[in-house]
């Protein structure tokens, strides 16, 4: 399996430790298909793997992690430029749930956790226990936080895997795969904004982003089932700190090592866009597109993501009516995700008045409002109703 990398192939060489589950053929397989983007597949063989190893939570926690990001990447919540910067933690955003997904997400982490518990009752210091229940807790944590928007029970489950990884890190520091929890829990609350700790009651609770980036890149280099993981944040951190070359050195290589990942080859695309270099992002969104249309080449890419993207990069080349083409394209693209969708549909509206085409912004206005109406773009859309669009 790609997953278990030159990387960690080296890590095992240096007694890194880990579950003896994550090394099973199945697991390696199931995570092939993972990486590829083929949740479908993924969640099939972790099924299978999760009815082999009942009341086990670590086969609990693997079944999770896939169902989970299967409903993200689902509801276009893997686009990272989404959280490029704080607007997605103080905007109302348009989520479309599905009770059925959440029931089954939802309580295979309380299956996890409550399987951890039992062990750890008869075990206190039983490390893949530890781990388990901090995996378990941290996945959830992402639920809530990223579909449910309930940021304060989110970061108390934060703070809860941070705890059950950091012991394991005490007990056996060669685990190396904890780190991914520690080094994400310390890099966000170092990065939070104080007044939104204040909301969520964590203004006491300090972290460190120094800290908590150099923990991922120990997981990045030497992880056995979370390096993939843990490169993939820092690429979004360096993302946020404006260190785009950095980020773009880091998602070279996630894309060399999975080439048919949809969202490497697009983070990759994003990462020009911001860095700004214009026309070759520009190349590097149509190159997705093209690629998209060889069979088999992309599991189940969200072409969504691909044309907002080329809106974005267009706009910044004062392609007006190319961009706003483009954010149309995204919004009418069949199972986009409804935040996805009035985004796309607001940006059009931009395009079109910088375009001067006032009707066809006001058509888009409208289409983002009625796609989202108590949202905090739709009250961006309604103000541009009332007087056009001039730029920032």
């Amino acid at each position: 399996m790609a997953l278990m990398s030159a990387s960690a192939g080296s890590a095992w060489a240096v007694a890194v430790h880990t579950n003896p589950l994550n090394r099973d053929p199945l697991v390696r397989d199931a995570y092939a298909h993972f990486y590829n983007l083929d949740y479908p597949g993924a969640v099939e063989r972790f099924q299978r793997f999760h009815a082999l190893h009942p009341g086990d939570p670590q086969g609990t926690d693997l079944l999770l992690n896939a169902e989970l990001f299967q409903e993200l990447y689902r509801q276009d919540l893997l686009d990272t430029t989404f959280y490029a910067n704080d607007g997605f933690l103080t905007g109302r955003h348009a989520t479309q749930e599905d009770p059925a997904v959440r029931d089954r997400i939802l309580g295979l982490a309380d299956e996890a956790i409550h399987e951890a518990d039992w062990r750890l009752s008869r075990s206190p210091n039983e490390v893949d226990a530890l781990f388990a229940r901090g995996w378990a807790r941290s996945l959830k944590c992402t639920y809530l936080a990223m579909v449910e928007r309930k940021f304060s029970s989110a970061f108390r489950l934060a703070l809860g895997a941070k705890d059950d990884a950091a012991r394991a890190l005490q007990l056996d520091p060669d685990y190396v795969d904890a780190k991914l929890i520690v080094g994400v829990y310390e890099y966000v609350v170092g990065a939070l904004p104080f007044p939104f700790k204040l909301l969520i009651g964590f203004a006491g609770i300090t972290g460190s982003k120094s800290h908590g980036l150099e923990m991922l890149h120990d997981d990045g280099e030497r992880g056995v089932i979370t390096s993939v993981e843990a490169r993939t944040v820092i690429s979004l951190f360096l993302r946020r700190e404006g260190r785009y070359a950095e980020a773009i050195q880091e998602v070279r290589s996630l894309k060399d090592q999975y080439p048919h990942d949809y969202l490497f080859c697009l983070e990759e695309a994003n990462l020009r866009k911001d860095a700004g270099e214009g026309m070759r992002a520009v190349d590097a969104y149509r190159q997705i597109i093209a690629d998209s249309e060889k069979p088999g080449y992309f599991a189940e890419p969200r072409m969504q993501l691909t044309y907002f993207g080329l809106g974005d990069a267009l706009r910044g080349q004062r392609h007006f009516d190319e961009a706003a083409q483009a954010y149309e394209q995204a919004a009418s693209t069949p199972g986009v995700g409804p935040e996805l969708k009035i985004r796309s549909l607001l940006a059009a509206g931009q395009s079109r008045d910088l375009n001067g085409e006032r009707q066809k912004a006001i058509s888009d206005y409208k289409a983002a409002i009625d796609a989202g109406p108590d949202t905090s773009r739709a009250d961006t859309a309604r103000k541009y109703l009332r007087n056009p669009y001039h730029g920032n």
